[in-house]
């Protein structure tokens, strides 16, 4: 029985991910504040995730070396634009308070993320030296 270990596979690493991408567009809206007519932008993390690790086979990559790993990229999460509680006059649909409390609360996620997959791998390298 051979050993199969795929870690872009993994639950925690695709939430890594996704988490990575949402703190990048958060930070974007921040970014943005001032500017006029800019629409914050935001993904569905949950049904990211879910198309991430159950949306069917990944986009297959092709393979130029016997020596290249099989699998594929996933495609990138659907952008959705944030519904303005109250929009500015200058068509901004960023509201700082929300965007700085999504931020921390992902910072959170992410941090968490990465813990899980950390710990995922010291458990492969202990069971590989046999602890």
């Amino acid at each position: 029985m051979g050993f199969d270990f795929n870690p872009t596979e993994d639950v925690s690493v695709q939430a890594l991910r996704l988490h990575a991408k949402r703190l990048e567009m958060l930070a974007s809206n921040l970014s943005n504040a001032d500017t006029p007519n800019y629409k914050a932008r935001d993904i569905d993390f949950r049904a990211a995730l879910a198309a991430a690790t159950e949306g069917g086979p990944p986009m297959k990559m092709t393979m130029t070396a016997p020596a290249h790993l099989g699998g594929g990229a996933r495609a990138e999460p659907e952008m959705i634009y944030r519904v303005p509680s109250a929009p500015s006059l200058d068509g901004n649909t960023v509201d700082a308070q929300i965007e700085y409390a999504a931020f921390a609360e992902t910072s959170l996620r992410y941090q968490a993320s990465l813990k899980f997959v950390g710990d995922d791998f010291k458990d492969l390298i202990s069971a590989l030296k046999g602890e």
